[in-house]
């Protein structure tokens, strides 16, 4: 009974571990290529090693992570493949969703995504930026009732999400975005193609933008802006 005891305490430890250097990652306080440090992290969360490794696994399971042979993990990079692979995966899916969500999207579910795209075109930061922009996209796609499909779409906006922090982290350009207010438009119509066509043109927009390294060098980053 001890050991099942135990064993269910570390793996809720190695859950909110996970979570919380998830985070760090997808917001960028952490950089591609920093290494995870278990020691640090256990004397942070006052731990064992134990849920440390797990909380490693699940990164490593979300692509945020990377183990190496005798080098310990370390976050994960990206490039420009990895972002137009996302890319392309939202927009199959979520194309998918929305042609199963549309006949279940009502005139207050459409309301309510408008007022998630007023609040983007407020933004005075990435961060609330993205969370209205992830709110508009779950409102018209949770009506799809497809949980799984839903799942990896969640997974895919926290790509999503970590790689524009990476290039936004700070000096935010506020955005109209007019392909939202085209999406609702045409599902107001009952014109389900045109949104879906939207929608598919819309996550597939790659920014591009110099940005500098702690280091003090400069590099490209990319990002999708949708």
């Amino acid at each position: 009974m001890v050991g099942k005891e135990s064993k269910s305490t570390d793996d809720t430890i190695a859950v909110r571990i996970s979570k919380v250097l998830a985070d760090r990652i997808i917001s960028g306080a952490i950089e591609p290529g920093a290494r995870l440090r278990q020691d640090h992290i256990a004397e942070e969360f006052h731990t064992s090693h134990v849920p440390v490794r797990e909380a490693f696994r699940r990164l490593e399971a979300q692509g945020l992570a990377i183990g190496e042979p005798r080098r310990g993990v370390r976050v994960a990079a990206f490039d420009l493949g990895e972002v137009r692979e996302v890319a392309e995966m939202r927009a199959a899916l979520e194309v998918l969703a929305l042609r199963h969500a549309a006949p279940h999207l009502t005139a207050a579910i459409l309301d309510l995504a408008e007022e998630a795209t007023k609040a983007g075109d407020k933004s005075r930061d990435v961060r609330s930026w993205e969370e209205a922009n992830r709110t508009f996209h779950r409102l018209i796609l949770a009506p799809c009732g497809m949980p799984r499909l839903l799942a990896t779409i969640d997974d895919l906006h926290a790509a999503s999400a970590r790689f524009l922090f990476a290039a936004w982290r700070s000096e935010w350009e506020t955005r109209t975005d007019q392909d939202h207010r085209a999406i609702l438009s045409a599902l107001r119509q009952g014109n389900t193609e045109s949104a879906a066509a939207t929608l598919g043109r819309h996550v597939q927009w790659i920014g591009q933008k110099p940005v500098k390294t702690a280091s003090g060098r400069t590099r490209e980053a990319f990002t999708i802006v949708g």
